[in-house]
């Protein structure tokens, strides 16, 4: 950790002011008449942008509370002037979804930002009319919220998904009862044709994109994003860790600052939400909000990696139609890299979960797997190393 922005002694005496939804931002915000109600203190000035035609104000450093499961570290993060909070009904069997409501209970309701998402299988099944609403309330129940600011469909892999009509008008019925503010799509395949589709549709306000350094189709989606800008839609930046380790084998550990400011320099994200567990990991992000420009070193860092074997899947595909099982390795790579990158072996199998994989998968193959992934993964190596992690029960799972 280069610099130290909040100090634990400091952390405690600042615990005792979230609860009057303390969020520290800058004075410009304040004087655009930001939609956050905000004190300021002297800690961190975290810079604001606006979030599309949303017309959020939204500090660039926000918390994925995905992989969190300590309500102290999401006091720390509001208390050091984060808002904007992402979770997801999936996340943790839908206790972190119950931590941040309870943490959140009783604040003052424009104090903070809050985005959820829900999953449905694609093609959609016949219940989907009933089941998607009900897992709307669910979500709300647990967050002990009327609505959520944001509302993504989760994990969108294709563009039939995005402009399928039973979807749409779920989304709407969902913006008319007041259940989300917004509504959106998220995505790691960072496909353009997706953000064009979502353009089309004219009812996505924000996408959740995975978006980092080490992306090989940087040029088309940077051109898909400023697209749907134009549009009027608002972006949120995911996955900029990209594995958050900087080798393959996963033990050395990704110089997040750089990451964060590269992400930074596209004005086009309103903010990021890197998924800290910690207080360390939560005062390197704020240390990098107080110099949010790529220094040389930085720059070099990142450029020594470009082209560096990592656990960033690219998502782009291209294993899926060479695999003789039809297997969803993107989605296992992903898998992966939950579990030897993030070091979050529970998330990896709820993932694998959702999958919905047989047992014996890859045993057609008989160890000879004809995929060839572009970006150099073992393909059979990796999923012969993951498959163990969906038979590891819960109570050993980290």
């Amino acid at each position: 950790m280069k610099q130290n922005v909040i100090n634990r002694r400091k952390f405690l005496r600042m615990t005792a002011t979230a609860g009057a939804g303390a969020a520290f931002l800058t004075e410009e915000a304040i004087a655009a008449k930001t939609s956050v109600k905000s004190v300021l203190q002297n800690q961190v000035e975290i810079p604001v942008r606006t979030l599309g035609r949303t017309g959020l104000q939204l500090p660039i450093l926000s918390m994925g509370v995905m992989r969190a499961d300590n309500p102290s570290v999401l006091r720390a993060a509001f208390s050091s002037g984060i808002v904007h909070f992402d979770t997801a009904h999936g996340y943790q069997g839908g206790k972190n979804e119950e931590m941040v409501g309870t943490f959140f209970a009783g604040k003052p309701r424009d104090s903070y930002i809050i985005a959820t998402k829900v999953k449905f299988d694609y093609p959609l099944q016949e219940d989907f009319e009933e089941k998607f609403p009900e897992q709307v309330n669910i979500s709300l129940n647990r967050l002990k919220m009327d609505y959520v600011d944001i509302f993504y469909i989760h994990a969108i892999d294709n563009v039939e998904a995005i402009k399928d009509p039973r979807v749409i008008s779920a989304l709407e019925k969902l913006k008319e009862s007041g259940k989300a503010k917004f509504v959106g799509i998220s995505t790691h395949a960072n496909k353009p044709e997706q953000l064009d589709a979502a353009v089309e549709m004219g009812i996505y306000d924000v996408i959740l994109l995975s978006y980092n350094f080490k992306m090989k189709n940087l040029a088309e989606t940077d051109a898909a994003v400023e697209r749907a800008v134009n549009a009027g839609i608002g972006f949120v930046a995911m996955k900029t860790m990209a594995g958050g380790v900087e080798d393959a084998s996963g033990k050395k550990k990704i110089n997040a600052q750089a990451c964060l400011k590269w992400v930074w320099q596209n004005k086009h994200f309103a903010t990021i939400i890197p998924g800290f567990t910690n207080y360390d990991e939560l005062d390197e992000c704020l240390a990098a909000v107080k110099s949010p420009e790529l220094n040389e070193e930085e720059n070099k860092y990142l450029a020594s990696l470009r082209n560096q074997e990592m656990l960033y899947c690219q998502q782009c595909g291209q294993c899926s139609n060479q695999c003789s099982e039809h297997l969803p390795i993107p989605d296992l790579m992903r898998a992966y890299m939950y579990t030897y990158g993030y070091k979050f072996a529970q998330l990896s199998k709820e993932t694998l979960a959702e999958l919905k994989l047989s047992e014996n998968i890859c045993s057609s193959c008989n160890g000879k797997c004809k995929v060839a992934c572009p970006s150099g993964f073992n393909v059979e190596q990796k999923i012969a190393a993951i498959k163990p992690v969906m038979a590891i029960p819960d109570v050993f799972l980290t």
